[in-house]
């Protein structure tokens, strides 16, 4: 009997972390858990190394050093080149010789991938520019303004080109080194990681709904009288010509200032704090949805249910569950 050998088992996708100084060390044990060795109990697709521009010590921002001896040179054998987070100042410039090799990996047809601020090391590649891209929503603003070229999506978790990928800000890391595990190894072997690791395999909704409750900030002396009447004002219906008669100016004249002095029209300024009263009372108190699209100023319970997932993209039940404060008779 002529004996037949086995089929020998696919050659594990090979993903390296470009380290950088001082390295964020929450993005880097994200992509480390989802692509990192699970055990005997999940097969073995991926394999996880980390790199660095200069081999050696690489400081983090949690006060202890990473000893890395793989150079850039581990970028040209990678089938994912993964950017776990830019720390840097803001003026700072991405190293040349890192911008070079992240190229030329993408040439070469490997998969670009950063989580939060990583998206800083991307766009200065180009590999961003014309596209949308995601990154921690408190940087969101910084990395329009630098680069803006790329279409920066402040909301979404993750955006995924194929060839390339970004992520929001710390745990959405998860959310996309998990999509990708679905897109590289169906949806089942991603459900084995997200299990063991006591995690969800997908998110509802989008990184705005952990953004910090939006205020007003500084504003010039000629729209601080409006804002704040406005703000007293949440739960009536008033029109942009209704603000511009209390302004005494014309309603042209009042989206100049606000489009000037806020970034943003009237119309989309009220919404902002009828939303943002919306996800207060969602987080402090247990009133019906119905009540609450009144106390803002919403009309109706159906209504605030559209505009919060437009803003929020999930619904205010899925958002009360996740971010109600627990009252302190009820913590015990």
């Amino acid at each position: 009997m002529t004996s037949r050998s086995l089929p020998k088992p696919p050659t594990p996708h090979r993903v390296v972390a470009l380290l950088q100084p001082p390295q964020a060390t929450f993005p880097l044990a994200c992509a480390a858990e989802v692509f990192g060795d699970h055990g005997p109990a999940i097969p073995v697709r991926y394999t996880f190394e980390v790199c660095t521009e200069r081999p050696g010590p690489v400081r983090t921002q949690a006060g202890y050093d990473l000893l890395v001896s793989t150079g850039l040179d581990a970028l040209e054998h990678a089938d994912t080149v993964l950017v776990p987070g830019w720390q840097q100042s803001a003026d700072s410039e991405v190293p040349p010789a890192v911008v070079t090799a992240i190229r030329g990996a993408h040439r070469r047809g490997a998969r670009i991938v950063s989580l939060c601020s990583g998206a800083f090391v991307l766009a200065a590649t180009g590999l961003l520019d014309g596209r949308r891209a995601a990154t921690h929503w408190a940087g969101a603003a910084e990395l329009a303004a630098r680069f803006p070229q790329v279409r920066v999506d402040p909301g979404v978790l993750y955006v995924d080109h194929g060839d390339v990928a970004t992520s929001a800000g710390s745990a959405a890391g998860v959310d996309l080194c998990l999509h990708l595990v679905r897109e590289d190894q169906g949806a089942a072997y991603a459900m084995r990681i997200a299990r063991q690791m006591v995690t969800a395999p997908h998110r509802e909704g989008c990184q705005l709904q952990y953004a910090e409750l939006p205020t007003s900030g500084p504003v010039a002396d000629s729209l601080a009288p409006l804002l704040e009447w406005l703000g007293g004002r949440l739960d009536q219906p008033i029109s942009v010509a209704e603000m511009a008669l209390r302004s005494q100016v014309s309603p042209r004249t009042l989206t100049r200032r606000f489009t000037e002095q806020l970034g943003i029209s009237p119309g989309r300024w009220l919404l902002d704090r009828r939303i943002a009263a919306t996800r207060a009372l969602l987080e402090e108190t247990d009133l019906p949805v119905e009540t609450i699209a009144h106390r803002v100023g919403l009309s109706s319970a159906v209504n605030l249910r559209r505009r919060f997932h437009e803003a929020l993209r999930t619904t205010p039940a899925a958002y009360r569950r996740t971010f109600r404060t627990f009252r302190a008779d009820e913590a015990g």
